[in-house]
């Protein structure tokens, strides 16, 4: 089988830049008011829809407003608020009990390392990035299934590449300065633009000015 052919440090750096510009106040579509919610609906939104997580958020953010009264409150009552969402049952308890250490170990607070975000339940790299970028300004790329698939349609990595290696990848590419937005633009391409049912050469949906 033919090596698969990759783009250069600089061929990709023009495809996602292209990409920025098309979106140049791209930033995250979900609803949140503090970091804690953040945390909680970036939690949600694996393998479901922003839209969806959308809809629940303001009655969640409303009755769960701290740490202290979603670590209180029953897995029923908060199946209840989240059960338009995927995979409800299991976020239901990754919530109370990232919310119960968040009390006891944090103070409350939301950790602003890596390392401690992904310790707490439910939480892995992505959501991680996204608490770290949004939350607290720290250069991070969360990948997606839309930053996979942008990724690997431009040959920016191997098809067979893994979240963390595609991460990686994109921070070689691009100054840490532009980590945070690139992230934010390539949702909204694929969610937009070239979506999983666009099967043309990429290229063809790349606009540029």
């Amino acid at each position: 089988m033919p090596k698969e052919k990759l783009l250069s440090t600089e061929e990709a750096r023009k495809v996602l830049r292209t990409i920025n510009q098309m979106y140049p106040d791209a930033k995250s579509e979900l609803v949140w008011d503090n970091k804690f919610h953040l945390l909680c609906a970036v939690l949600m939104s694996a393998q479901t829809t922003d839209k969806m997580v959308n809809r629940v958020m303001p009655k969640f953010i409303e009755d769960y407003p701290n740490p202290d009264a979603l670590a209180k409150a029953s897995i029923k009552d908060i199946e209840n608020h989240i059960s338009k969402i995927g995979l409800f049952h299991s976020k239901a308890k990754h919530l109370k009990e990232t919310a119960k250490i968040l009390v006891d170990k944090y103070h409350s607070q939301i950790p602003k390392n890596k390392k401690d975000l992904v310790s707490l339940p439910g939480v892995g790299e992505k959501t991680a990035n996204v608490v770290l970028a949004d939350g607290f300004g720290v250069p991070a790329i969360a990948v997606d299934t839309h930053v996979s698939r942008i990724s690997k349609r431009f040959h920016i990595v191997p098809q067979n590449a893994k979240p963390l290696e595609i991460e990686q990848r994109l921070e070689e590419v691009l100054p840490k300065d532009e980590w945070i937005h690139t992230h934010h633009a390539m949702i909204l391409f694929g969610r937009y633009s070239m979506t999983a049912r666009d099967k043309d050469d990429p290229y063809t949906y790349l606009k540029t000015k």
